[in-house]
């Protein structure tokens, strides 16, 4: 992806949405001992960062294919809160697969936003394969959860990061199905900059971690963590592509390292992190002594954690 094909389809984000803030937090300084700037992604109007790859693609799409009636695609949530606000949009059906105990909360904005919500499955990947199924069955056009317009899209947030924020050491990019990291990647190389882009999984949801280590794909036959956005067990080829070239490392972080980011973030910062958005602190946190004066970038991706959840991770101590 070229600069301008980059700055073209910003423009294009920007004229729906407004750029998120990207804010240097004292505290968060101080626990870490590196210069830390927060990208605050959860400030969309659907608390996540996806909004933005889901207004490209289906913009693109009605472009190519105007006489185009629906969409489905599968979710834990972000993804499809994004879709489904798209293609309202655009004037379309979305039809979205989630796997059953998703987030009620989540659940509730997807709804909100228009979408018809099928519950299918015991996990993302039951949920894609369904939905992959049934778009052949219903007639609708499936947007699968990793795509070049979807890395286009979310590229916008790293533009407007690097661009307000100078001499970046690393940033660290949570990594679900791959659109945040890649999009990093492609505004990184785009600009021409040297900054480490640094991925991050859950301990139980370790795919991309295991696949980087192994230079290959890895999948794994379950997943077990609370940071539903990063609960992937079949990474995609295109984007471990990307990953496998382009990033410097792939950490995994447990569960209760991701709570007690949500906590801190939170302290630090005010702002409420669902688990995925918490994965970066939460590396950074590991990485504190090789990180040591550093400037870094946190990219929190969103917001949505039910409230339940929220409140129970805020009530265990530090």
């Amino acid at each position: 992806m070229t600069l301008k094909q980059l700055r073209a389809t910003a423009d294009y984000v920007h004229s729906v949405l407004t750029p998120t803030p990207q804010i240097r937090w004292p505290l968060l300084c101080q626990r870490t001992g590196a210069d830390v700037w927060v990208k605050h992604e959860n400030h969309q109007p659907v608390g996540a960062f996806k909004v933005r790859g889901g207004l490209v693609y289906m913009n693109e799409l009605k472009q190519r294919e105007p006489d185009v009636t629906g969409v489905i695609a599968a979710t834990r949530g972000n993804h499809g809160q994004s879709i489904a606000i798209a293609a309202g949009r655009n004037g379309l059906r979305a039809v979205i697969v989630v796997p059953h105990g998703n987030s009620v909360e989540k659940n509730a904005a997807m709804q909100a936003l228009g979408a018809e919500l099928i519950a299918q499955g015991d996990d993302f990947q039951d949920a894609l394969e369904y939905a992959r199924e049934l778009s052949e069955k219903e007639k609708l056009h499936f947007v699968p959860s990793f795509a070049e317009p979807l890395v286009r899209g979310v590229a916008s947030y790293a533009l407007e990061l690097f661009d307000n924020v100078s001499g970046l050491d690393a940033v660290y990019v949570p990594i679900g199905m791959g659109s945040g990291v890649c999009g990093v990647v492609a505004a990184r190389d785009a600009l021409g900059l040297n900054t480490e882009v640094i991925g991050v999984c859950a301990a139980g949801a370790p795919a991309f971690a295991l696949s980087f280590e192994a230079k290959r794909q890895i999948s794994t036959d379950v997943v077990n963590t609370m940071a539903d956005g990063i609960s992937c067990r079949v990474p995609d080829p295109l984007a471990l592509e990307i990953v496998l070239s382009s990033v410097a490392r792939v950490l995994t972080v447990t569960d209760d390292e991701i709570r007690a980011a949500i906590r801190y973030l939170f302290a630090d910062t005010h702002n409420v992190a669902e688990g995925a958005a918490a994965a970066p602190l939460a590396a950074l946190l590991q990485e504190r002594s090789r990180m040591q004066g550093r400037r870094v970038a946190l990219i929190h991706s969103g917001g949505n954690i039910d409230s339940n959840l929220f409140a129970a991770t805020l009530t265990v101590a530090n």
